[in-house]
């Protein structure tokens, strides 16, 4: 495939196959911020400090969310890029895609963010983010755990996304 400038750009990767391969990636943070959960399930290149991974993704969500606002074309009162905006605020974004991925992301009223990171070809994720945050809330919001239970809920949680 030629682009623009002639230089040869890289194709699409595989479509996935029935064995799972879809999701790269899982993130949950809340509203400050913070990196509740992270889950790795086909990620060739890893990361080396995940703590600046966290960082950049919630960085990246920030970004976009400032950006969508600010460029809606239905909104008089645009706000400021930069500015943190309340879960709801102003319109929002759910994916966009790459040639080698597909960001899938969700906010919930609380502030808690969802995001999938799949294959490029993957369809509309947003029910499946909001089954995953379901599952947050009956193994985590409602049964407030200890650490060690919260590691086995966790556990079982990915059990049963693995199994979708």
């Amino acid at each position: 495939m030629q682009f623009f400038g002639g230089s040869e750009i890289s194709p699409s990767p595989p479509v996935p196959t029935a064995t799972g391969n879809n999701v790269h990636m899982m993130y949950i943070f809340n509203r400050n911020g913070v990196c509740l959960f992270y889950r790795e399930w086909n990620r060739p290149l890893r990361t080396l400090n995940p703590q600046q991974d966290h960082k950049l993704m919630f960085g990246l969500l920030f970004s976009l969310k400032s950006f969508t606002a600010k460029m809606d074309p239905t909104s008089v009162d645009k706000g400021n890029l930069g500015v943190p905006q309340l879960p709801g605020q102003g319109c929002s974004f759910h994916s966009f895609r790459t040639n080698t991925y597909k960001l899938s992301f969700t906010e919930t009223p609380s502030g808690i963010k969802i995001i999938l990171v799949t294959h490029p070809r993957t369809g509309d994720l947003r029910d499946p983010l909001k089954y995953i945050y379901n599952l947050y809330v009956e193994y985590v919001v409602k049964n407030p755990p200890t650490v060690q239970e919260l590691q086995s809920g966790v556990s079982y949680s990915i059990q049963v996304l693995t199994n979708m």
